[in-house]
């Protein structure tokens, strides 16, 4: 059976893929049942990496969030994502939940099914 989520920020460049995720929990009351995922995807190596929120920080303007693995700063247009071991920046572009492959779209079941 497959778990209800939202796709919640989705940020895409052509290497790589920036993805939160509100899982939802049907067993329990709307306001708590909500859990956040961020997944950060390879294309190149196809690899995909859960990321560890760590803080929020937010303003009327700009986002952001902390995780162990980098700092990810968005807006409603774009987003930057620094990786914090080799600081590599991937500068990124905002894009519609409804713009997610086939392809991505098994790879989220499949991160489901992990755990």
């Amino acid at each position: 059976m497959s778990r209800p989520y939202k796709i919640h920020n989705l940020f895409e460049n052509t290497d790589s893929l920036l993805i939160e995720l509100k899982e939802f929990d049907l067993a329990l009351p709307e306001e708590v049942s909500m859990v956040n995922h961020w997944l950060l995807y390879d294309k190149i190596s196809e690899a995909m990496i859960k990321l560890w929120l760590r803080s929020v920080d937010s303003s009327s303007e700009i986002e952001e969030r902390y995780f162990e693995q980098g700092y990810l700063k968005f807006n409603k247009i774009e987003a930057t994502y620094i990786e914090k071991f080799n600081s590599a920046q991937h500068k990124l572009y905002r894009k519609s939940e409804l713009q997610v492959s086939e392809q991505m779209i098994d790879l989220i079941a499949g991160y489901f099914k992990t755990f």
